[in-house]
């Protein structure tokens, strides 16, 4: 299974895509951070985002993509930006039909390093070995999205077996009811008679 992860964010929103499945090895797919200018006004921020992760959505082609969910933080102006670019991250997958999981800072934390309250080094430490990578990615956006993608592989469950499934279907061809019968005929079924 592929995921991409993305750690939500107006001047930097970290991108990062894994290949693997629970209880085997990860493999690194791409990593890195789309950017954006501090003085651009909103809404050429979030179509500069927006066109960011479409191209990555092209090239990863993942079969899920997991967004860090936004919390409450202190900071308003900060909280707004994330929920802005993760809402552009959710509807850019959405709109593909790729199935969006939702992962919390300490649920990502806590999978990858055993501990909800770790640290971004710990975090990105942690995405080091687990990928078997020379040195840690950089920048920390680009760490996090990483260790979400590998938190959504290893937590997805019943959204791992979905993924999978929306995948196989893109790779096989699907026959419906009604080109089965049209393809069949009248004589391909029965119809009760009344008397």
């Amino acid at each position: 299974m592929r995921v991409m992860g993305v750690d939500p964010g107006l001047t930097r929103c970290g991108l990062g895509a894994v290949e693997g499945r629970p209880g085997a090895p990860l493999r690194l797919v791409k990593v890195g951070v789309v950017r954006t200018p501090a003085d651009d006004e909103i809404g050429v921020r979030l179509v500069a985002i927006e066109a960011g992760i479409e191209r990555w959505l092209d090239e990863v082609r993942p079969d899920a993509v997991a967004v860090e969910r936004v919390f409450a933080q202190h900071n308003l102006r900060t909280v707004m930006g994330t929920a802005q670019a993760s809402a552009v991250a959710i509807l850019c997958a959405s709109r593909r039909g790729l199935p969006v999981a939702l992962h919390t800072p300490s649920e990502v934390k806590a999978a990858i390093t055993g501990s909800g309250t770790a640290d971004k080094r710990q975090v990105g430490t942690m995405v080091t070995r687990l990928l078997r990578l020379e040195e840690m990615p950089k920048p920390a956006d680009a760490a996090d999205a990483l260790a979400l993608a590998i938190c959504h592989v290893w937590r997805g469950g019943a959204q791992n077996r979905l993924a999978e499934a929306v995948a196989k279907t893109r790779t096989e061809p699907t026959t419906t009811a009604a080109a089965y019968f049209r393809g069949r005929g009248r004589a391909g079924y029965s119809r009760g008679t009344t008397q």
